[in-house]
């Protein structure tokens, strides 16, 4: 069975990411899945947006010059749905305003707004209608004790809204990921979700979630922990191969060994991991002698060709 392919904020290599243009070329280019970050906003709605904070990706500081908290950075959760919505949403910028991504789409004003969940679900129903095709959700549950200290259970309130769109189901086309294994159990037990749930994997030195070994979880018992309440891990790429960058390492195999699926992330054409040369030989590293079951990619064209031409 050839892996899936997971379009990465939608086709982030072409357009801005996680907006309704990106979320349309990923189906266009035969995306799998298509993945949402979601966060909330301060009335609880949820949001595709992969940070927590604004200013990356909009012109908040411009619209609302002030809002930002003490460390300088302007909290999606300090925000009400109508303030998020008059947000216009522009390519990745650093904390000086260059593009992070320089060859990619400019950093211009196309009138482009935040989409909430409800919204990306219909309109990837529709495609799906209208193309006679189907694509699949990939969703990331985003910070969730960020979420909790502002009195909003993100979890909670994101499966109340798959529920309502039929989502919530043993064969919805759906994934649910996080880097929080608390967040995990909770959708398992207490929510009992028949969704398929994916824990995500960080590097230690990211901090992610404090007090969270991530190194951890790469152990054949962290793994055997893992199962008890997923379906599979989210590695970074890096953490598939041995310290040189390009011979595989057991990850994947001692995964397998515990029944758990392995979803890496993220295949970038134009930012290639260390020790590969060209994205067919990060591609080839990946599916092929790392025998992942599938990856996210910002270039969901490119990544589709290869995957249709594995002979597995």
């Amino acid at each position: 069975m050839k892996p899936i392919l997971i379009a990465h904020r939608g086709a982030s290599g072409y357009l801005p990411e996680h907006t309704l243009p990106a979320v349309v070329a990923a189906h266009v280019m035969g995306a799998d899945y298509i993945e949402q970050d979601i966060v909330l906003s301060r009335d609880g709605i949820p949001l595709v947006l992969h940070d927590i904070y604004l200013e990356t990706t909009t012109d908040v500081a411009v619209k609302f010059p002030g809002r930002n908290r003490s460390d300088g950075r302007f909290y999606a959760i300090d925000f009400d749905l109508d303030e998020i919505k008059s947000l216009s949403v522009h390519e990745r910028v650093d904390g000086s305003g260059t593009a992070v991504f320089g060859s990619r789409f400019p950093v211009v004003d196309m009138a482009l707004r935040i989409p909430t969940l409800a919204e990306e679900i219909t309109l990837i129903n529709g495609l799906n209608h209208s193309r006679s095709r189907s694509a699949g959700y990939y969703i990331e549950l985003k910070a969730p004790a960020l979420h909790r200290a502002a009195g909003l259970d993100i979890a909670t309130i994101t499966l109340e809204l798959l529920e309502g769109a039929g989502l919530n189901t043993p064969n919805a086309p759906a994934f649910l990921q996080c880097f929080d294994p608390a967040t995990l159990r909770q959708l398992k037990t207490e929510l009992a979700t028949p969704l398929p749930l994916i824990q995500l994997i960080a590097d230690n030195a990211w901090g992610e979630v404090p007090g969270i070994d991530f190194q951890a979880m790469q152990s054949d018992r962290g793994l055997a922990e893992i199962a008890d309440y997923a379906d599979g891990i989210g590695p970074w790429i890096p953490q598939l191969f041995e310290p040189d960058g390009t011979t595989p390492g057991e990850l994947v195999q001692n995964a397998h060994h515990h029944g758990l699926l392995v979803h890496t992330y993220t295949l970038r054409a134009d930012n290639l991991e260390a020790g590969f040369q060209t994205f067919d030989a990060l591609q080839e590293g990946v599916f092929i002698r790392a025998g992942v079951d599938g990856a996210f990619s910002d270039f969901s064209d490119l990544t589709r060709r290869f995957i249709d031409g594995m002979d597995r």
